[in-house]
């Protein structure tokens, strides 16, 4: 028993000793959150970055070994369309962690069926792609259909639209953070609503995940973009843990 006593006392003598917290529960002394217009269902949060308002490809790339580096895409009534061999389009800036958000629309016309119908993606570096497809009534393998980050984990619910509707992804990132070494020490995550609903909870990926463009891809099917903006998110004050 002395032994073991000696033991823990030498344990508990090498544990770093925890520091009090800064700030008290309801201490009118912690610094406020910012205050950001929160927008509306048409119109951006104040501190959003707007990458696509319906006008021009300012903010964004042609991808591959096209000639033109200006994407080709069919810009209007304030949407763009993928059009006949526009290839695929990235933003010039790259994000972390960050509120993605994407308003997209597969053709209201029905052609083919699977993989074949209202096929594009959103596509984040190591993130993986959230998958784009017209899943109303349209049966695909799971890990495939819309919402889905692609091949890896099928959505939570099925939460498609009807075709020509417009739809929305508002995708949560987390870069990974590692250590002086280099060492993981907390996994990236990701979390994806489509059309408001949860369809991706803080999901865990493995390896160092760094900063990434947002692609988004032509797959031959003329899909609908509008509305497209990032916001980054910080971390918590002193007193949280994020």
């Amino acid at each position: 028993m002395v032994r073991l006593a000696l033991l823990l006392a030498c344990v508990a003598a090498q544990e770093p000793k925890k520091e009090p917290p800064k700030y008290k529960p309801g201490d009118m002394n912690r610094p406020r959150p910012l205050v950001v217009d929160p927008g509306s269902p048409t119109k951006p949060p104040a501190d959003a970055v707007v990458l696509f308002d319906g006008k021009d490809w300012a903010e964004w790339t042609r991808t591959g070994k096209a000639a033109d580096p200006i994407p080709t895409w069919k810009i209007a009534d304030g949407y763009a369309e993928i059009a006949p061999r526009g290839g695929n389009i990235a933003t010039k800036k790259k994000f972390g962690d960050a509120q993605i958000h994407i308003e997209w629309a597969t053709p209201a016309v029905v052609k083919g069926n699977g993989q074949g119908r209202g096929n594009s993606g959103v596509k984040l570096g190591a993130f993986g792609e959230v998958q784009i497809l017209d899943s109303f009534e349209n049966d695909t393998y799971p890990d495939g259909q819309a919402a889905a980050l692609y091949q890896r984990f099928l959505p939570l619910v099925n939460a498609s639209r009807k075709p020509g509707e417009w739809q929305s992804f508002d995708i949560f990132t987390q870069l990974s953070r590692q250590d002086e070494s280099g060492k993981v020490e907390r996994k990236a995550r990701i979390t994806v609503m489509h059309n408001g609903v949860l369809v991706h909870h803080a999901v865990e990926l493995p390896g160092k995940v760094g900063e990434f463009s947002i692609l988004l891809q032509d797959h031959g099917n003329p899909v609908r973009f509008r509305n497209v903006w990032v916001r980054k998110v910080g971390e918590y004050d002193e007193n949280g843990k994020n």
